[in-house]
């Protein structure tokens, strides 16, 4: 067959998670589930933040800023899943494939800088507490959370060209739920060496520098924390921070496990299920996180249901 170029390509196939007919009304119904759960916990968030006064701190307002990111997260994925099942079609459009690229690219390196943010907010509050309010001032977590957008956007941008620079056969069955980069790369009928080391080059400066800065932040944290002399600070201390650190174990443990599966070299159908992990289920249990370890957010949502009811 002849290689073709990307953009005479029409359309993709994506094969899903199982092929199994009898599957698709479950598939069909959990994951809507877990897409309307997850945009309501994230909502309930932005708007418990942005509606009590008692929110109104730094911590928070990177809280709404990562709820708005999951959004878009999930969002990037799971309708076209749904719309594909329920229509009994598997195709996405050459520029749909390219714009999941790119917007998984962006929210997914925006997850990643914002909570790399707030484990430096958390590194201020407690180990510099007495100067927090004047180092966390509105206008520097204004401008974190702009500075994070725009290179969430590099990011996007660039691995979005080393996808659009490939060549394909006429076998464009993606063995996913979404255009997988990885997927895509072992599609192409062109040498994707120079593609694969500059996705490398480029997952390791937009997500090893933000790891290293939480890892950091938290050394930092964990140190000033045992020269506390009483165990009821040390507890104290560590509360501020426990939902941000469930979160950060949560992202990026579950996309390490992707990783790590898809480095062993398993079968492309149980990646697709592993990815399941980070695109849907993190994006739906942060907001549960801290709600349940949070008094703050847990009285808010409380007082916002009151009223509505």
């Amino acid at each position: 067959m002849e290689p073709q170029n990307l953009t005479s390509v029409p359309e993709f196939l994506l094969l899903g998670l199982f092929q199994d007919p009898e599957l698709q009304p479950i598939l069909f119904g959990l994951f809507l589930s877990m897409y309307l759960i997850s945009v309501a916990g994230n909502l309930l968030i932005i708007l418990a933040v942005t509606s009590d006064p008692h929110l109104h701190s730094p911590m928070y307002f990177f809280l709404s800023s990562l709820s708005l990111a999951d959004i878009g997260f999930i969002s990037t994925t799971v309708p076209k899943m749904l719309v594909n099942i329920q229509t009994q079609r598997k195709s996405i459009t050459y520029g749909g494939c390219l714009i999941q690229v790119s917007f998984l690219y962006l929210f997914g390196c925006l997850d990643n800088l914002l909570l790399t943010v707030m484990a430096y907010d958390r590194f201020v509050a407690i180990c510099h507490p007495l100067h927090y309010t004047v180092i966390m001032n509105p206008r520097l977590c204004g401008l974190l959370v702009l500075v994070s957008f725009f290179i969430s956007l590099l990011d996007s941008q660039l691995n979005l060209s080393t996808v659009s620079q490939l060549t394909f056969c006429t076998d464009v069955e993606i063995p996913h739920f979404f255009c997988d980069p990885p997927q895509i790369f072992n599609l192409a009928c062109s040498d994707t060496s120079i593609n694969i080391v500059l996705v490398y080059c480029i997952g390791a400066i937009f997500a090893g520098v933000p790891v290293s800065g939480i890892l950091l932040s938290y050394t930092r944290i964990a140190s000033s924390i045992l020269r506390v002399s009483s165990s009821r600070g040390k507890y104290k201390a560590f509360s501020t921070c426990s939902s941000h650190l469930s979160v950060v174990c949560l992202f990026y443990g579950t996309g390490l496990g992707v990783y790590l599966s898809s480095a062993v070299s398993s079968p492309p159908r149980k990646a697709a299920v592993a990815s399941v992990m980070y695109t849907v289920a993190t994006p739906m249990l942060n907001p549960f996180i801290y709600s349940l370890r949070s008094r703050e957010i847990n009285r808010a949502l409380q007082r916002i249901l009151s009223r509505t009811a």
